[in-house]
Protein backbone atom coordinates (compact mmCIF):
# COMPACT_ATOMS: atom_id res chain seq x y z
CA UNK A 1 0.00 0.00 0.00
CA UNK A 2 1.61 3.69 -0.91
CA UNK A 3 0.87 5.11 2.70
CA UNK A 4 1.72 8.80 2.93
CA UNK A 5 4.76 9.75 5.00
CA UNK A 6 4.79 9.75 8.84
CA UNK A 7 7.54 10.70 11.19
CA UNK A 8 8.84 7.84 13.18
CA UNK A 9 7.95 7.36 16.86
CA UNK A 10 10.38 8.07 19.56
CA UNK A 11 10.89 4.63 21.98
CA UNK A 12 8.22 4.70 24.39
CA UNK A 13 10.10 5.41 27.59
CA UNK A 14 12.56 8.04 27.73
CA UNK A 15 14.47 10.59 30.02
CA UNK A 16 12.75 13.92 30.22
CA UNK A 17 15.52 15.57 29.18
CA UNK A 18 15.62 13.22 26.40
CA UNK A 19 12.36 13.97 25.74
CA UNK A 20 12.94 18.20 26.19
CA UNK A 21 15.72 17.42 22.93
CA UNK A 22 13.46 15.41 20.49
CA UNK A 23 10.53 18.07 21.54
CA UNK A 24 12.86 21.03 20.61
CA UNK A 25 13.51 19.21 17.43
CA UNK A 26 10.22 17.81 16.43
CA UNK A 27 6.89 17.95 18.22
CA UNK A 28 5.00 14.85 16.24
CA UNK A 29 8.35 12.24 16.54
CA UNK A 30 9.02 13.07 20.18
CA UNK A 31 6.00 11.19 20.70
CA UNK A 32 5.97 7.34 21.29
CA UNK A 33 3.47 5.18 18.65
CA UNK A 34 1.52 4.11 21.60
CA UNK A 35 -0.93 7.58 21.37
CA UNK A 36 -2.17 6.35 18.11
CA UNK A 37 -4.22 3.82 20.13
CA UNK A 38 -4.73 5.60 23.50
CA UNK A 39 -7.73 7.06 24.61
CA UNK A 40 -6.12 8.98 27.31
CA UNK A 41 -2.22 8.86 28.00
CA UNK A 42 -0.56 10.94 31.17
CA UNK A 43 3.15 12.89 31.23
CA UNK A 44 4.63 13.34 34.59
CA UNK A 45 7.28 15.90 34.89
CA UNK A 46 8.70 17.56 37.91
CA UNK A 47 6.47 20.65 37.50
CA UNK A 48 2.91 19.79 35.59
CA UNK A 49 0.96 17.04 34.64
CA UNK A 50 -0.23 16.89 31.19
CA UNK A 51 -2.75 14.78 29.40
CA UNK A 52 -3.38 13.94 25.95
CA UNK A 53 -7.03 13.12 25.15
CA UNK A 54 -8.15 11.01 22.04
CA UNK A 55 -11.45 9.59 23.81
CA UNK A 56 -13.90 11.72 21.12
CA UNK A 57 -16.31 12.10 24.10
CA UNK A 58 -13.00 14.45 26.12
CA UNK A 59 -12.52 15.75 23.20
CA UNK A 60 -16.27 16.94 23.01
CA UNK A 61 -16.19 17.98 26.91
CA UNK A 62 -13.25 20.25 26.72
CA UNK A 63 -13.76 21.78 23.34
CA UNK A 64 -18.07 22.30 22.95
CA UNK A 65 -19.54 21.06 26.36
CA UNK A 66 -17.47 23.38 28.96
CA UNK A 67 -14.79 25.29 26.73
CA UNK A 68 -14.77 28.05 29.48
CA UNK A 69 -13.57 25.63 32.22
CA UNK A 70 -10.55 24.78 30.03
CA UNK A 71 -9.06 27.99 28.71
CA UNK A 72 -6.69 28.06 26.10
CA UNK A 73 -3.42 27.53 28.16
CA UNK A 74 -0.89 30.02 28.33
CA UNK A 75 2.20 27.29 27.68
CA UNK A 76 1.19 28.14 23.94
CA UNK A 77 1.88 32.39 24.32
CA UNK A 78 5.48 30.96 25.44
CA UNK A 79 6.27 30.24 21.87
CA UNK A 80 3.86 32.37 19.69
CA UNK A 81 3.26 35.54 22.11
CA UNK A 82 6.14 37.84 20.92
CA UNK A 83 4.78 37.65 17.50
CA UNK A 84 0.76 37.12 17.96
CA UNK A 85 0.70 39.57 20.97
CA UNK A 86 -3.15 39.47 22.51
CA UNK A 87 -4.57 38.45 19.86
CA UNK A 88 -7.85 36.19 19.09
CA UNK A 89 -5.73 32.86 18.61
CA UNK A 90 -4.22 33.51 22.88
CA UNK A 91 -6.63 34.79 25.12
CA UNK A 92 -9.36 33.56 26.95
CA UNK A 93 -12.34 34.47 29.10
CA UNK A 94 -13.81 38.25 28.63
CA UNK A 95 -11.12 39.37 26.19
CA UNK A 96 -11.17 36.29 23.87
CA UNK A 97 -15.78 37.17 23.77
CA UNK A 98 -15.04 40.45 22.72
CA UNK A 99 -12.67 40.08 20.25
CA UNK A 100 -14.51 37.15 18.19
CA UNK A 101 -17.97 39.63 18.75
CA UNK A 102 -15.91 42.23 16.37
CA UNK A 103 -13.85 39.46 13.97
CA UNK A 104 -16.76 37.29 13.48
CA UNK A 105 -19.30 39.24 11.26
CA UNK A 106 -16.22 39.79 8.85
CA UNK A 107 -16.54 36.00 7.80
CA UNK A 108 -20.25 35.12 8.03
CA UNK A 109 -22.56 34.37 5.32
CA UNK A 110 -22.31 36.21 2.03
CA UNK A 111 -18.32 37.64 2.91
CA UNK A 112 -17.15 34.66 1.41
CA UNK A 113 -18.74 34.70 -1.75
CA UNK A 114 -17.52 38.84 -1.53
CA UNK A 115 -13.42 37.77 -1.22
CA UNK A 116 -13.84 34.78 -4.00
CA UNK A 117 -12.80 37.43 -6.80
CA UNK A 118 -9.48 38.30 -4.85
CA UNK A 119 -9.31 34.41 -4.20
CA UNK A 120 -9.51 33.62 -7.61
CA UNK A 121 -6.71 36.15 -9.36
CA UNK A 122 -4.37 34.90 -6.19
CA UNK A 123 -5.16 31.56 -7.78
CA UNK A 124 -4.49 33.26 -11.05
CA UNK A 125 -1.29 35.02 -10.20
CA UNK A 126 -0.13 31.26 -8.83
CA UNK A 127 -0.33 29.68 -12.11
CA UNK A 128 1.36 32.33 -13.90
CA UNK A 129 4.19 32.14 -11.60
CA UNK A 130 4.05 28.28 -12.56
CA UNK A 131 4.14 28.61 -15.78
CA UNK A 132 7.12 30.16 -15.70
CA UNK A 133 8.40 26.52 -14.15
CA UNK A 134 7.46 24.21 -16.02
CA UNK A 135 10.14 21.72 -16.80
CA UNK A 136 11.89 21.91 -13.64
CA UNK A 137 11.62 20.29 -10.13
CA UNK A 138 9.90 22.78 -7.92
CA UNK A 139 10.28 23.28 -4.02
CA UNK A 140 6.27 23.38 -3.74
CA UNK A 141 5.99 24.46 -0.49
CA UNK A 142 7.97 27.78 -1.33
CA UNK A 143 4.81 28.35 -4.46
CA UNK A 144 2.11 27.58 -1.75
CA UNK A 145 3.29 29.48 0.57
CA UNK A 146 3.26 32.32 -1.55
CA UNK A 147 0.39 31.86 -2.95
CA UNK A 148 -1.40 32.17 0.24
CA UNK A 149 0.14 35.12 1.06
CA UNK A 150 -1.12 36.57 -1.42
CA UNK A 151 -4.43 35.78 -1.06
CA UNK A 152 -4.60 36.75 2.51
CA UNK A 153 -3.35 40.38 1.53
CA UNK A 154 -5.89 40.39 -1.69
CA UNK A 155 -8.57 39.83 0.85
CA UNK A 156 -7.63 42.00 4.18
CA UNK A 157 -5.86 45.07 2.76
CA UNK A 158 -6.96 44.50 -1.46
CA UNK A 159 -3.09 44.43 -1.92
CA UNK A 160 -1.04 42.12 -4.22
CA UNK A 161 1.33 40.12 -2.51
CA UNK A 162 4.10 42.18 -4.89
CA UNK A 163 2.80 45.20 -3.31
CA UNK A 164 6.42 46.44 -1.07
CA UNK A 165 4.89 46.29 2.26
CA UNK A 166 2.96 42.83 1.58
CA UNK A 167 6.13 41.32 -0.45
CA UNK A 168 8.09 42.50 3.13
CA UNK A 169 5.96 41.03 5.25
CA UNK A 170 6.04 37.90 3.56
CA UNK A 171 9.99 37.43 3.15
CA UNK A 172 10.34 38.31 6.81
CA UNK A 173 7.42 35.42 7.93
CA UNK A 174 9.90 32.77 5.82
CA UNK A 175 12.66 33.50 8.24
CA UNK A 176 10.11 33.27 11.22
CA UNK A 177 8.65 29.84 10.11
CA UNK A 178 11.11 27.62 10.49
CA UNK A 179 12.86 29.06 13.20
CA UNK A 180 10.00 29.09 15.62
CA UNK A 181 7.93 25.62 16.95
CA UNK A 182 4.62 25.85 17.38
CA UNK A 183 5.20 25.21 21.12
CA UNK A 184 8.68 26.39 22.87
CA UNK A 185 10.45 24.89 25.85
CA UNK A 186 8.09 27.17 27.96
CA UNK A 187 5.72 24.58 27.22
CA UNK A 188 7.48 22.09 29.30
CA UNK A 189 9.08 24.26 32.61
CA UNK A 190 6.97 26.62 34.56
CA UNK A 191 9.56 29.33 33.72
CA UNK A 192 9.18 33.03 35.76
CA UNK A 193 8.23 35.63 33.41
CA UNK A 194 11.56 37.77 34.14
CA UNK A 195 13.70 34.38 32.94
CA UNK A 196 14.62 35.19 29.00
CA UNK A 197 12.47 32.51 26.85
CA UNK A 198 14.41 29.59 24.41
CA UNK A 199 13.80 30.97 21.29
CA UNK A 200 15.86 30.18 18.38
CA UNK A 201 18.52 32.55 16.81
CA UNK A 202 16.19 36.12 15.65
CA UNK A 203 13.01 35.05 16.47
CA UNK A 204 12.15 37.63 18.51
CA UNK A 205 13.83 40.28 15.95
CA UNK A 206 11.72 38.74 12.98
CA UNK A 207 8.52 38.59 15.09
CA UNK A 208 9.38 42.79 15.84
CA UNK A 209 10.10 43.27 12.07
CA UNK A 210 6.94 41.13 10.69
CA UNK A 211 4.67 43.30 13.82
CA UNK A 212 6.14 46.34 12.37
CA UNK A 213 5.48 45.89 9.01
CA UNK A 214 1.86 44.98 9.99
CA UNK A 215 1.65 48.47 12.04
CA UNK A 216 2.33 50.49 8.86
CA UNK A 217 -0.23 48.47 6.83
CA UNK A 218 -2.42 49.14 9.68
CA UNK A 219 -2.49 52.96 10.46
CA UNK A 220 -2.18 53.40 6.88
CA UNK A 221 -6.07 51.81 6.32
CA UNK A 222 -7.18 54.07 9.77
CA UNK A 223 -6.58 57.07 7.82
CA UNK A 224 -7.90 55.60 5.24
CA UNK A 225 -11.44 55.05 7.26
CA UNK A 226 -11.23 58.31 8.22
CA UNK A 227 -10.80 60.05 5.05
CA UNK A 228 -13.81 57.52 3.72
CA UNK A 229 -11.57 56.42 0.78
CA UNK A 230 -10.99 52.61 2.23
CA UNK A 231 -11.73 49.81 0.08
CA UNK A 232 -14.28 47.14 1.35
CA UNK A 233 -12.74 44.44 2.34
CA UNK A 234 -11.46 42.13 5.45
CA UNK A 235 -9.37 44.82 7.44
CA UNK A 236 -12.03 47.65 6.66
CA UNK A 237 -14.87 45.14 7.82
CA UNK A 238 -13.12 44.40 11.22
CA UNK A 239 -11.36 47.68 12.00
CA UNK A 240 -14.93 49.54 11.32
CA UNK A 241 -17.00 46.61 13.22
CA UNK A 242 -17.66 47.90 16.71
CA UNK A 243 -18.57 44.83 19.64
CA UNK A 244 -21.81 45.29 19.79
CA UNK A 245 -22.35 44.90 24.03
CA UNK A 246 -19.49 47.79 24.41
CA UNK A 247 -19.44 49.16 21.27
CA UNK A 248 -15.77 50.11 21.43
CA UNK A 249 -13.50 49.27 18.57
CA UNK A 250 -10.15 47.84 18.16
CA UNK A 251 -7.28 50.22 18.46
CA UNK A 252 -4.21 50.03 16.43
CA UNK A 253 -2.36 47.66 18.54
CA UNK A 254 -5.07 45.28 19.16
CA UNK A 255 -5.50 45.44 15.68
CA UNK A 256 -1.66 44.34 14.96
CA UNK A 257 -2.57 41.60 17.05
CA UNK A 258 -4.89 40.60 15.00
CA UNK A 259 -3.97 40.45 11.90
CA UNK A 260 -0.80 38.62 12.85
CA UNK A 261 -3.03 35.57 13.71
CA UNK A 262 -4.79 35.83 10.01
CA UNK A 263 -1.07 35.63 8.52
CA UNK A 264 -0.11 32.81 10.43
CA UNK A 265 -4.05 31.07 10.16
CA UNK A 266 -4.47 32.27 6.90
CA UNK A 267 -1.30 32.18 5.12
CA UNK A 268 1.04 29.48 7.28
CA UNK A 269 -2.10 26.80 7.47
CA UNK A 270 -3.17 26.89 4.21
CA UNK A 271 0.26 27.26 2.64
CA UNK A 272 0.94 24.12 4.51
CA UNK A 273 -2.13 22.05 3.67
CA UNK A 274 -1.83 23.09 -0.25
CA UNK A 275 1.75 21.88 0.02
CA UNK A 276 0.43 18.18 1.19
CA UNK A 277 -2.55 17.91 -1.35
CA UNK A 278 -0.17 18.82 -3.93
CA UNK A 279 2.31 15.98 -3.05
CA UNK A 280 -0.59 13.56 -2.41
CA UNK A 281 -1.85 14.09 -5.72
CA UNK A 282 1.65 13.42 -7.26
CA UNK A 283 2.14 10.52 -5.04
CA UNK A 284 -1.97 9.06 -6.46
CA UNK A 285 -2.22 10.11 -9.74
CA UNK A 286 -5.00 8.70 -10.62
CA UNK A 287 -6.56 10.98 -8.14
CA UNK A 288 -4.47 13.81 -9.86
CA UNK A 289 -5.78 13.13 -12.99
CA UNK A 290 -10.18 13.16 -11.48
CA UNK A 291 -9.35 16.65 -10.10
CA UNK A 292 -7.80 17.64 -13.14
CA UNK A 293 -10.80 16.69 -15.37
CA UNK A 294 -12.80 18.34 -12.35
CA UNK A 295 -11.29 21.05 -12.76
CA UNK A 296 -12.10 22.03 -16.38
CA UNK A 297 -15.14 24.33 -14.22
CA UNK A 298 -12.71 26.71 -13.65
CA UNK A 299 -13.51 28.80 -16.74
CA UNK A 300 -14.65 32.48 -15.10
CA UNK A 301 -14.56 33.92 -11.73
CA UNK A 302 -17.87 32.91 -10.15
CA UNK A 303 -18.68 31.85 -6.71
CA UNK A 304 -20.84 28.95 -8.22
CA UNK A 305 -18.44 26.93 -9.38
CA UNK A 306 -17.14 25.36 -5.66
CA UNK A 307 -20.20 23.58 -5.76
CA UNK A 308 -18.67 21.43 -8.54
CA UNK A 309 -15.40 21.23 -6.86
CA UNK A 310 -16.41 17.82 -5.36
CA UNK A 311 -13.49 15.67 -5.55
CA UNK A 312 -11.09 17.99 -5.07
CA UNK A 313 -12.85 18.90 -1.47
CA UNK A 314 -12.86 15.82 -0.85
CA UNK A 315 -8.98 15.42 -1.29
CA UNK A 316 -8.61 19.14 0.80
CA UNK A 317 -10.18 17.33 3.56
CA UNK A 318 -8.47 14.08 3.69
CA UNK A 319 -5.00 16.43 3.54
CA UNK A 320 -6.53 18.02 6.63
CA UNK A 321 -7.07 14.59 8.19
CA UNK A 322 -3.49 13.44 7.39
CA UNK A 323 -1.52 16.73 7.66
CA UNK A 324 -3.80 18.93 9.96
CA UNK A 325 -1.18 22.57 9.76
CA UNK A 326 -1.67 22.53 13.98
CA UNK A 327 -1.32 19.31 15.35
CA UNK A 328 -1.47 19.99 19.14
CA UNK A 329 -3.59 22.69 21.02
CA UNK A 330 -3.45 22.78 24.62
CA UNK A 331 -5.71 23.73 27.34
CA UNK A 332 -5.56 23.96 31.43
CA UNK A 333 -8.25 23.11 33.31
CA UNK A 334 -9.48 25.69 35.80
CA UNK A 335 -11.25 22.96 38.44
CA UNK A 336 -10.19 19.53 39.60
CA UNK A 337 -11.56 16.63 37.01
CA UNK A 338 -12.03 13.03 37.03
CA UNK A 339 -11.39 11.54 33.30
CA UNK A 340 -11.41 7.97 32.84
CA UNK A 341 -11.00 7.05 36.38
CA UNK A 342 -8.04 9.68 36.59
CA UNK A 343 -8.43 12.11 38.74
CA UNK A 344 -6.61 15.31 36.78
CA UNK A 345 -5.93 18.33 39.10
CA UNK A 346 -6.64 22.00 38.55
CA UNK A 347 -3.76 23.68 36.35
CA UNK A 348 -3.34 20.28 34.16
CA UNK A 349 -2.44 20.55 30.79
CA UNK A 350 -5.29 18.98 28.70
CA UNK A 351 -3.56 18.26 24.97
CA UNK A 352 -6.03 17.70 22.37
CA UNK A 353 -4.05 16.04 19.28
CA UNK A 354 -5.45 16.64 15.79
CA UNK A 355 -2.58 14.77 14.30
CA UNK A 356 -3.05 11.59 16.59
CA UNK A 357 -7.13 11.65 16.66
CA UNK A 358 -7.22 11.98 13.04
CA UNK A 359 -5.15 9.00 12.79
CA UNK A 360 -6.45 6.91 15.63
CA UNK A 361 -6.50 3.34 14.63
CA UNK A 362 -9.65 2.86 17.06
CA UNK A 363 -11.58 5.17 15.29
CA UNK A 364 -10.92 5.22 11.12
CA UNK A 365 -10.46 2.44 8.71
CA UNK A 366 -7.12 2.73 7.26
CA UNK A 367 -6.16 5.43 9.50
CA UNK A 368 -2.50 5.97 7.74
CA UNK A 369 -3.55 5.60 4.12
CA UNK A 370 -4.83 8.01 1.48
CA UNK A 371 -9.02 7.68 0.94
CA UNK A 372 -10.71 10.65 -0.19
CA UNK A 373 -13.98 8.69 -0.80
CA UNK A 374 -14.16 7.70 2.99
CA UNK A 375 -16.20 10.74 3.12
CA UNK A 376 -18.83 9.13 1.68
CA UNK A 377 -18.17 5.99 4.32
CA UNK A 378 -20.20 5.62 7.72
CA UNK A 379 -17.20 5.54 9.40
CA UNK A 380 -15.96 8.53 7.52
CA UNK A 381 -19.05 10.49 8.17
CA UNK A 382 -19.16 9.00 12.11
CA UNK A 383 -15.33 10.52 12.21
CA UNK A 384 -15.83 13.73 10.55
CA UNK A 385 -18.51 14.61 13.68
CA UNK A 386 -16.83 13.21 16.42
CA UNK A 387 -12.75 12.62 15.58
CA UNK A 388 -12.13 15.52 12.69
CA UNK A 389 -10.75 19.02 14.31
CA UNK A 390 -8.23 20.32 11.95
CA UNK A 391 -10.08 23.94 12.72
CA UNK A 392 -10.61 23.24 16.18
CA UNK A 393 -14.37 22.95 17.57
CA UNK A 394 -16.79 24.81 19.47
CA UNK A 395 -16.89 28.30 20.27
CA UNK A 396 -13.26 28.18 19.43
CA UNK A 397 -13.75 27.01 16.26
CA UNK A 398 -11.20 28.75 13.82
CA UNK A 399 -13.43 32.02 12.19
CA UNK A 400 -12.20 31.18 9.09
CA UNK A 401 -12.55 27.61 8.84
CA UNK A 402 -15.31 27.75 5.85
CA UNK A 403 -12.71 30.72 3.83
CA UNK A 404 -9.84 27.80 3.77
CA UNK A 405 -12.62 25.11 2.59
CA UNK A 406 -12.84 27.43 -0.30
CA UNK A 407 -9.39 28.71 -0.74
CA UNK A 408 -7.19 25.32 -0.45
CA UNK A 409 -9.44 23.56 -3.58
CA UNK A 410 -10.01 26.42 -5.23
CA UNK A 411 -6.26 26.76 -5.86
CA UNK A 412 -5.07 23.07 -5.79
CA UNK A 413 -8.03 23.15 -8.50
CA UNK A 414 -6.50 25.66 -10.64
CA UNK A 415 -3.16 24.15 -10.40
CA UNK A 416 -4.24 21.09 -11.53
CA UNK A 417 -6.11 22.23 -14.48
CA UNK A 418 -2.96 23.25 -16.18
CA UNK A 419 -0.03 21.25 -14.31
CA UNK A 420 0.80 17.95 -13.67
CA UNK A 421 3.30 17.36 -10.72
CA UNK A 422 4.75 14.20 -10.30
CA UNK A 423 6.76 13.21 -7.29
CA UNK A 424 10.46 12.75 -7.01
CA UNK A 425 11.53 9.06 -5.33
CA UNK A 426 14.85 10.11 -3.79
CA UNK A 427 13.22 13.00 -2.17
CA UNK A 428 10.36 11.62 -0.29
CA UNK A 429 9.24 14.46 3.11
CA UNK A 430 9.15 13.74 6.43
CA UNK A 431 6.41 15.40 7.98
CA UNK A 432 7.80 17.74 11.09
CA UNK A 433 6.01 20.43 13.59
CA UNK A 434 7.22 23.94 13.17
CA UNK A 435 4.94 26.65 13.31
CA UNK A 436 2.52 24.30 11.22
CA UNK A 437 2.99 20.32 9.79
CA UNK A 438 5.72 21.48 7.04
CA UNK A 439 8.30 18.69 5.59
CA UNK A 440 11.71 18.44 6.72
CA UNK A 441 13.35 19.65 3.68
CA UNK A 442 10.85 20.70 1.43
CA UNK A 443 8.40 19.12 -0.85
CA UNK A 444 10.28 19.00 -4.06
CA UNK A 445 7.81 18.31 -7.77
CA UNK A 446 8.54 18.03 -10.70
CA UNK A 447 6.07 20.36 -12.75
CA UNK A 448 4.87 19.80 -16.93
CA UNK A 449 2.00 21.49 -18.34
CA UNK A 450 -1.38 19.37 -19.48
Amino acid sequence: MNLPPKPPARPDRVSLWRYAKLFRADILSAQPARLYRAWMAEFKTPFFRSYLMNQPELVKTVLKDRPDDFPKSDRIGEGLRPLLGNSVFLTNGETWKRQRRIIDPAFEGGRLRETFPAMWDAAEAAAVRLDGQVGQVVEIEAETSHAAADVIFRTLFSLPIEHEVARAVFDEFRNYQRSQPILNLGALLPLPRWMPRLFRKDTRASAARIRALITELTQERMQQIKAGTAPDDLATKIMTQADPETRARFDTEEMVDQVAIFFLAGHETSASALAWALYLMATHPEWQERLAEEAQALETCDFSVMSKLKLSRDVFRETLRLYPPVPMMVRENSCPERFRDRDVKKGAQLVLSPWHLHRHERLWDNPDGFDPTRWQTENGKQCQREAFIPFSAGPRVCTGAGFAMVEGPLILSRILRDFRVTAQPDRVPVPVAHLTVRSDKGIWLALSKR
